[in-house]
């Protein structure tokens, strides 16, 4: 099973993602303590460290060498809600995350961020980042992706760089919306059964008026935001399908409420692509803000598959061109962090485990 390593872990989108696609994390590491506490009470198992990645090591980080680096960098450095201060916010991780990438030397890189960084005061930002992977041995690409043709209900522009091993990268393709993972799944559809789970009589009607694609939800950051649905606009856009994006509901709408209605963290991270029994641990606004910043399970899913298969393709390659024996005169197998990936139809909509 390909190893991953993932840094600026949050609340886990993309973990279970790559979990998902085939990946097992050695390790993941976040320093808001209520999301370390969100990754420990759904997967115990996971090796979680609360720490800031300015300040850990590759060998704590990963024992050998991991098939993959995942990252979720912050997004206030070049978000279009912020100053866009980009290398000189003192939140820009990119510097510390391609130290590690140069210590730890993963065969794949993959780290996500907000569509603000694909603005054109931004491309020689994202021109060093790649020049830098080159150096190292990479060959990066950027993409913008949107999180509708994935399957999750929300709109959700995320800027998305992959890198590969030089020889690797040959066999990447971008994931697309013809998957299983992909969909055009809609808000009403999502939340409806949520929404009737107190018997509010007004779900049906409240669901068919949210049959459409949600704006994206906006997280905030520690210094900016509350548990709202994001600036005027935004708040707007929600109204038109019946939410009051002014805050956020304890629970459900019960038999009397009125339209608008108030969405929960529950609510919310189902829009994001989490399973129902993903469970967000701290006060509502630190629960809030780890939904809204996270990475979709389902596109880290699909772009997570495409990297496991790039990467095996290149090891067949390898295998083929190279052959070795195993002693015996016998040809085996050279080996690698990866296994034969997943495919698409092959991948679990969500993944249990007996805690």
């Amino acid at each position: 099973m390909p190893t991953c390593v993932e840094l600026c872990a949050g609340a886990g989108g993309q973990a279970l993602g790559l979990e998902r696609a085939g990946f097992r994390h050695e390790t993941l590491i976040e320093l808001d303590r209520d999301a370390c506490r969100t990754l420990r009470t759904n997967r115990p198992q996971w090796n979680v460290m609360e720490a800031d990645v300015r300040s850990v090591s590759a060998e704590l980080i990963s024992g050998g060498r991991a098939c993959l680096l995942a990252a979720g960098v912050p997004c206030p450095p070049f978000s279009l809600a912020g100053k866009q201060l980009g290398a000189d916010d003192e939140r820009d991780l990119f510097p510390p995350v391609l130290s590690l990438i140069s210590a730890i030397k993963p065969r794949a890189v993959l780290i996500e961020n907000v569509k603000g960084l694909l603005q054109r005061k931004f491309a020689a930002y994202r021109s060093s980042v790649i020049q830098t992977l080159k150096s190292l041995g990479y060959t990066a690409e950027w993409k913008l992706l949107y999180a509708r043709d994935f399957g999750v209900p929300q709109l959700r522009p995320r800027a998305v760089l992959v890198a590969l091993e030089a020889h690797a990268f040959g066999g990447f393709q971008w994931p697309d919306g013809n998957s299983p993972v992909s969909g055009n799944a809609l808000v009403g559809d999502v939340l409806r059964d949520s929404m009737g789970s107190r018997g509010w009589e007004l779900a049906d009607h409240w669901a068919q008026q949210a049959r459409q694609i949600a704006p994206t939800l906006c997280g905030g950051s520690k210094k900016h935001g509350g548990p709202d649905l994001g600036p005027s606009r935004a708040r707007q856009a929600w109204a038109k399908i019946g939410v009051n994006g002014s805050g956020v509901a304890d629970a459900p709408p019960a038999p009397g409420d009125p339209l608008p209605v108030k969405l929960t963290v529950e609510q919310m991270a189902l829009l994001q692509g989490f399973p129902p029994d993903w469970k967000f641990e701290g006060l509502k606004t630190s629960a809030y803000r780890q939904v809204g910043n996270a990475f979709p399970p389902p596109v880290a899913q699909a772009v997570g598959l495409k990297i496991a298969e790039a990467l095996h393709k290149a090891d067949a390659s390898a295998a083929s061109d190279t052959p070795q024996t195993d002693g015996t005169g016998e040809t085996a197998f050279t080996g690698s962090c990866c296994t034969p990936p997943l495919t698409l139809s092959e991948a679990p909509e969500s993944l249990s485990y007996e805690h």
